[in-house]
Order: structure tokens, then sequence, then C-alpha cells
């Protein structure tokens, strides 16, 4: 028996449902392959996604939360609880896009059955689509395991931030040689170990385009190539939340500075007693 959804526009709803309801999956993602390129964004709060869903294909909610949400200097202080709780949010506040979330840093490195443990509490707590967790042929067999028991990953190699500290930065990856070979081994490891996408991040252009023809699975570029199966950018870096950003980032608007231009108007009309007017007050008669 089919269920007929509707959804009201008239409003902001929290909770958008739509009619009928059909969210792509994880192998409709894999299907894209070559094809139309994928879209992918990432989000932290209902109201984000709500926003963000009829665009994309894939809703990553990063780590990178860490800096535009909590103010952190890097990813590594991410716990599983700040991941959950997100994740549910941009969950319950979209209906179209694969939703993918962040493993943070020391929630599955120790071993397999941690990674397990950590990704079944997300998909639980969330309602998510998949994890993803950062790591090339060191993480290949915990991502066998996980597709092994019916969790989706998404892998990501070349810079990845969860290993700042062991990087010395956030520097372009593959610049010698024994790094690119290296990028190049990491993508086939966690393709042929059952990763339904990979991230390429920071890394040489001719890296990614021989990365994306060697490996069955898409590839989603940030930092890499145009030629990648997909994009993906920071929101907050997209719309132009912080005055610097990656030189990979295009920044699609200056939301910075039309907050801040908000923000002062509304701080005149105040001091000026000119807000609220009679249109934002109420009164008994």
């Amino acid at each position: 028996m089919s269920t007929t959804y509707t959804l009201d526009t008239s409003t902001s709803r929290a909770n958008p449902t739509p009619a009928p309801m059909k969210r792509l999956t994880v192998p409709k993602i894999q299907g894209m392959k070559g094809g139309e390129p994928i879209v992918m964004l990432t989000a932290y709060t209902a109201r984000m996604a709500q926003l963000l869903d009829p665009h994309c294909d894939i809703l990553l909610v990063g780590d990178s939360l860490a800096q535009v949400i909590y103010g952190l200097p890097s990813t590594v202080p991410v716990t599983l609880d700040m991941m959950c709780a997100h994740g549910a949010a941009v969950v319950r506040g979209s209906w179209h896009s694969v939703v993918v979330i962040d493993m943070p840093f020391g929630s599955y490195e120790a071993s397999p059955a941690q990674a397990f443990e950590s990704a079944a509490r997300i998909l639980k707590e969330t309602g998510a689509a998949a994890v993803k967790l950062e790591g090339g042929e060191a993480m290949a067999e915990t991502i066998a395991f996980l597709t092994a028991r019916g969790i989706p990953v998404m892998a990501h190699v070349g810079l990845t931030p969860q290993a700042v500290n062991a990087l010395g930065g956030y520097a372009a990856r593959g610049k010698s040689e024994a790094e690119a070979a290296k990028i190049l081994a990491d993508a086939r490891a966690v393709a042929d170990a059952g990763a339904f996408a990979v991230v390429l991040e920071g890394v040489m252009e001719e890296i990614a385009v021989e990365a994306t023809k060697s490996v069955a699975c898409p590839t989603i570029g940030i930092g890499a190539s145009a030629q990648c199966d997909g994009q993906v950018l920071v929101i907050d870096d997209m719309l132009g939340m912080f005055e610097r950003t990656p030189r990979f980032v295009k920044k699609f608007d200056d939301l910075a500075g039309r907050i801040t231009s908000a923000a002062e108007a509304y701080a005149a009309d105040v001091r000026a007693r000119t807000f609220p007017t009679e249109a934002q007050i109420y009164r008994r008669k």
C-alpha cells in the first residue's frame, strides 16, 4: 500500500515531507560514476539541510563543524555525541539527499570492531545512510569489515584533516613521486575494500584525474580536479562566511558581509527607536 505525503511550503518547517517521499540511495550514487557530476555540500543544521537538499545529491555532516560551528582549532576534538546530534538534525531537515556523517577522530582507528560500534551508533541515532572515514590502505580492512556488515562507507584520502598533527599542516598533497604513488594506492585500496565513493582532498590535479580513472566507485573532489565524479565544499566557505578561505574554494556569495550589513541596520534602528514599528507590536485594541 502506497502512502502519499504532502509538503507545507508556506512556512519554514524543520521537517520537510515531500509528496511522494523518495530519497536518493547509496547504490544510486554509485551508479553516477562517469555520468552527471555528483553535487555534495556540508550541512550541520536542519534548516541548512532544508535549503541545500533540493540542489544536492549528498549532504555531508562533516567534522569540519569543529571549526565552523564550535570555533575549535582542528577536527581532532570532535566527539561522537557532536556528530550524532548534528547528523540527526540534518536527516530531519532533508528528504532527497543521501546523508553521510563523518566518523570523528578516535572513533574508528583502533580496530574494525571499534569502527563498527561507532558507525552503528551513528546510523541508529541519526537515520543517516552512510559514514565517512579518513585513511587509505591502513583503513581498507576496516572498510571491508563495515561494508560486509551493511554499513556503507565513503572513504577520504589525500589531505586528511584528522591527521593534521602528523601531516604538519593543511598543505596540498602529492607533490613528490612517492607521495603521489601513495595517494593513488590509497584510493585503489579503499575502493577495492568496498567504499561506495572516495573523497580526494587537496591533491595535485593529475593525481585526482588518474585516481578517478583507476577506481570503480565515484570520486568526490575538494581541491582536486573538475574531472572528479563530483565535488564537495564546506558550506560556510562556499557562502563566504569567512574572510580567509583555502585556495580551492570559490565563494558563491558574501554572506558574512550581508549578515554584517543586516546587523548594522538593525542596531541603527534600535538605537534610533525606529524599531519596532506599528507593524511589529501588539495592542489590546
